[in-house]
């Protein structure tokens, strides 16, 4: 949905959008993408399933996290849907009652796709690190590969280290889930 170029986006404008869309507000402009493709939504719900069952159901796992799919974040002024966000049950003992959540996960992952990854990398990445998102994983379904990423916040302008790539079927075991391990190809179509 255009906007006029001199207006800020408002929370009103990602109500009309319609259903297919997925939309946010970063630094005041509206960004709108499809819902996942198949490849796309493979990867994610694969992944929620893998880090989910261990860390947020305890099954064969540590638990003490909240693992969602495409949870709508306020942070600030923007608005962001990661395709999934964890938080440490420490941190934030029960889900919010409200449709959203203000507090800023401790881990993010967004899926990578041709129509998302410059706004993935280039506009949310930064508000991450400024809200003091730990880990950033970014999974591309199209190359098979994942990013890790942990938040340096030592420095004046918090930023991202990337930790470790990945591709193919290498075994995953990374933080903040290396208490498992599974094949990064289980993420895969």
């Amino acid at each position: 949905m255009p906007q006029p170029a001199n207006r800020t986006a408002r929370y009103e404008d990602l109500l009309d959008l319609p259903e297919q869309l997925v939309g946010e507000i970063i630094a005041g402009a509206l960004h709108t993408h499809p819902r996942p493709a198949p490849r796309h939504a493979r990867a994610y719900s694969a992944l929620g399933y893998r880090i989910g069952g261990p860390y947020d159901g305890g099954i064969d796992g540590p638990g003490g996290w909240w693992i969602l799919d495409e949870p709508e974040l306020h942070l600030g002024d923007d608005v962001l849907v990661p395709d999934l966000a964890g938080w440490r049950r420490e941190r934030m003992p029960e889900l919010p009652e409200s449709a959203w959540f203000e507090l800023a996960p401790d881990w993010v992952c967004e899926i990578l796709s041709p129509s998302t990854a410059r706004v993935d990398r280039v506009l949310k990445m930064p508000v991450y690190a400024r809200e003091g998102v730990g880990h950033l994983w970014l999974v591309d379904p199209d190359l098979q590969t994942l990013e890790v990423y942990r938040l340096d916040a030592d420095h004046e302008a918090p930023h991202w280290l990337l930790l470790e790539s990945l591709e193919g079927d290498s075994p995953v075991r990374q933080p903040p889930f290396d208490a498992i391990e599974f094949p990064l190809g289980s993420l895969w179509a």
